[in-house]
């Protein structure tokens, strides 16, 4: 079939996520045709380094072909197995006994799901359960960070704290919150650490109150805010929302759908503050995005709780496809791979990214450089001094996406102006050094544009 008869199909009937759909349709879709590695080839031939892992999720890279095997192994011997009626798999059972045995602290029970939409559905039907099994039914009130992603789910979506996922879709329901992100660059504490954190902590001490101690049941957060734009907290701030949460009876909830699994440098970036959640979420990295799989890890305490309320009644929250043997193992084998090198390499590929990316910090349109392993975005500004956005005329979101794929790149374009970027961890040197010399390509001609010029004249 030709690129021109996928387009018009493409145009006729697939619903893409998070597009504009009219938009989408004058437009006509990209055809991706094969990867390998950290490269990506379109229907046209066209080649590009892939800087964003898909959507932050290819972290071993593409096309590996123990991967393959191994699901087709899968597929040959038992295609799937339900977990419901006291069944399973072996690949599930040992992928929750590894990924158990791997996770911060007590995280030692391990609910598979689809990806991590879902799995941050699940976080609060766990949590309002294990409220209300612990006598507090009064404790149903959630609060999560601006700018925050949790999924774009009917419940997640809510939780999450970007506008185009409530316009339209009547959420945040009435018992979801929110605090101030910590956005360093941003801040209106300013950038220094500790009066980010004394200004976070304040914020969430104050919501409790207005809310009641007694009615919050959650306090939900990535570690590391994705699609908010990359937004990387003070070393400490993870920490002390923590302690705080423990201090306040509330459960704490860590979303590492995005950070999980080497993205950050470590297997979780919990790690990185050593810290243990109550509850914490994971999916992309999971499968490295080969077949679609999310988890949530329950603590010790947690899971008691659940299961002693519950008593001899079954717990009525379940998924066809949970714990499916084939994305069980294929994430099996994914795990190998990052104990085998990836991890390690991972972190060396990610050092060198940073490195290349703050070189860039003289250029003109950059106002700010942040990250941490594979996992960095550069804000774009027309007056460094003021930190002034790209103007809306610049359409960011779209131009600086066309321009930096024509380039031979593929990155994420923020609508406010923020390039994101989330490599596979398998990238080479030559790997990188494409990302970042294509990168300051794009700027440069970003920079010739009109409209930037004259916001910056």
């Amino acid at each position: 079939m030709s690129s021109n008869s996928l387009v018009e199909l493409d145009r006729l009937h697939l619903v893409h996520p998070v597009a504009s759909y009219r938009g989408h349709e004058r437009a006509g879709v990209r055809v991706l045709k094969s990867a390998k590695g950290a490269t990506v080839t379109d229907a046209t031939g066209h080649t590009m380094v892939d800087g964003f892992a898909g959507l932050w999720c290819v972290n071993v890279g593409y096309g590996v072909d123990s991967i393959v095997e191994a699901a087709t192994r899968q597929m040959r011997e038992l295609a799937y197995a339900t977990g419901y009626f006291g069944l399973g798999s072996e690949p599930a059972i040992r992928l929750a006994a590894e990924l158990a045995d791997r996770a911060p602290g007590d995280l030692n029970h391990v609910y598979f799901t689809l990806g991590g939409s879902d799995a941050v559905d699940s976080t609060v039907r766990f949590v309002r359960y294990y409220q209300i099994a612990r006598g507090r039914p009064e404790k149903d009130q959630f609060i999560s960070v601006e700018q925050g992603y949790h999924g774009s789910s009917t419940v997640g979506a809510g939780l999450t704290a970007l506008p185009a996922f409530h316009q339209g879709f009547g959420v945040p329901f009435h018992w979801q919150h929110k605090i101030p992100s910590h956005y360093a660059y941003r801040n209106p504490a300013g950038q220094d650490a500790a009066s980010i954190i004394a200004a976070s902590t304040a914020a969430l001490r104050a919501k409790v109150e207005e809310l009641g101690q007694d009615r919050v049941a959650a306090f939900y957060v990535e570690p590391i805010q994705g699609s908010g734009g990359v937004l990387v907290p003070p070393d400490g701030w993870v920490k002390a929302m923590r302690d705080l949460c423990r201090e306040l009876d509330i459960l704490f909830v860590a979303d590492e759908v995005i950070t999980g699994f080497g993205r950050t440098g470590p297997l979780f970036a919990c790690s990185d503050e050593g810290i243990v959640p109550d509850l914490m979420t994971a999916a992309k990295g999971l499968t490295s995005g080969y077949v679609p799989m999310g988890a949530v890890f329950l603590s010790d305490h947690v899971y008691a709780t659940i299961a002693d309320g519950a008593g001899g009644s079954v717990i009525g929250h379940g998924y066809t496809y949970s714990a499916h043997p084939v994305s069980a193992a294929v994430g099996l084998e994914v795990l190998r791979l990052y104990e085998a090198g990836l991890l390690e390499n991972g972190r060396k590929a990610g050092a060198r990214l940073l490195a290349g990316l703050r070189a860039l910090a003289d250029h003109p349109l950059v106002g700010d450089v942040r990250g941490r392993g594979m996992l960095a975005a550069v804000e774009l500004v027309t007056d460094k001094a003021r930190k002034t956005p790209l103007p809306p005329a610049a359409d960011p979101a779209r131009r600086i996406f066309d321009r930096a794929w024509d380039n031979g790149l593929v990155i994420r374009a923020f609508g406010n102006g923020v390039l994101g970027y989330a490599p596979p961890l398998c990238c080479t040197d030559a790997d990188i050094d494409a990302i970042l010399e294509r990168t300051r390509m794009t700027l440069d001609q970003t920079l010739e544009d009109p409209d930037v010029r004259a916001a910056m004249a």
